[in-house]
């Protein structure tokens, strides 16, 4: 279990730390509350825009990567359907660096036609590349369409539509900004070679004065049972067939969840999980078969998919992949095999 301390500032900011004097690095990282679940239907894709925003400098800061290179630092940032998420690592004697900049951009980022510009057409640019123009990249665009009928989970981190990212206005991006990214939506994590004292005192420097902002108050609509299978045969020039299935699966919180971590695991978690050795090394009706779920805050998705052998049908490689469902459900995963996954 790994050790942190917890503080709360008086604008929400919440501040874990966590003590390892092992290393003369540290890590600070900056949590916010908003993924591609809290977008408007007729603007998705905003929370990944968002994240390609913020580098794009602040009012006192107009270089973000500058000064950070120059204090021995490099980050990276990620958007999920739940979650964006930058962080930074650097020497740990330079640690409130990456306070100011962070700081910074949540307090003044940036905000101009061209910064949007320029960032729109980035993001648009990989919508085109990773999802219009790659083989199988429309695949999930399809599955989570059929597999959520309601729920914001529907769409990818980077959009439904091209569109949507096409049209951003300045204003629009503005107010996501101002409803998403404020302190009480936010959580500071900083670890390494610090201690809890300095890192409060430098949470309270940079952040304390900056405005709470309103909580942000989550009412998404719940999916409702699924009732019969839903399934979409899809025609492309592709260099093998591809088999994609979904199963619902418990949110992060979900009382189910940890057995089906693991499941996945058991099933086509490497090399030695037993749908490989069956169905690809055994029966050698796919090239690669996989499985795993998304870590999903709100009930997510358990999924198995493989590309097949050429010259193997469709049909026959949907059944055996059940054949093998079937039997883990009836006689459950060998002891064996669970010691291994835990």
């Amino acid at each position: 279990m790994i050790q942190f301390e917890r503080f709360v500032l008086q604008n929400g900011l919440r501040v874990l730390v966590h003590t390892d004097v092992s290393t003369p690095m540290a890590v600070v990282n900056v949590l916010y509350d908003v993924g591609a679940r809290d977008e408007n239907p007729k603007q998705t894709g905003f929370a990944h825009l968002f994240e390609h925003l913020m580098f794009g400098g602040s009012v006192n800061i107009p270089d973000y990567d500058e000064p950070l290179q120059m204090a021995g630092g490099e980050n990276n940032a990620y958007t999920t359907n739940d979650l964006t998420n930058y962080y930074i690592q650097l020497p740990a004697d330079n640690l409130e660096t990456a306070f100011w900049l962070e700081s910074d951009r949540m307090l003044s980022l940036a905000f101009n036609e061209k910064s949007l510009a320029t960032q729109r057409k980035v993001v648009c640019e990989e919508f085109k590349e990773n999802y219009l123009n790659k083989p199988y990249g429309d695949v999930w665009h399809t599955m989570r369409q059929l597999a959520y009928q309601v729920h914001p989970y529907q769409w990818m981190t980077i959009g439904k539509e091209l569109a949507h990212i096409e049209q951003a206005q300045l204003q629009q991006v503005k107010d996501f900004f101002f409803k998403h990214y404020t302190p009480c939506n936010a959580i500071l994590v900083v670890a390494g070679n610090v201690h809890a004292g300095k890192v409060v005192a430098l949470a309270e420097k940079w952040f304390g004065d900056i405005p709470s902002g309103t909580k942000y108050n989550r009412q998404l609509p719940q999916e409702p049972p699924q009732t019969k299978a839903r399934q979409k045969e899809m025609k492309a020039a592709v260099p093998l067939d591809l088999l994609c299935k979904t199963w619902h699966m418990a949110g992060r919180l979900g009382e189910d969840y940890h057995a089906t971590d693991l499941l996945t695991d058991i099933l086509g978690g490497n090399n030695s999980s037993r749908l490989y050795q069956q169905l690809v090394k055994e029966q050698k009706l796919f090239v690669h078969l996989d499985c795993y779920h998304f870590g999903s805050s709100d009930p997510g998705l358990l999924t198995i998919e493989g590309k097949l052998v050429e010259g193997i049908s469709m049909e026959k490689a949907e059944q055996a992949l059940q054949i093998e469902i079937d039997k883990i459900c009836k006689e459950g995963p060998s002891e064996q095999e669970l010691q291994k996954v835990k």
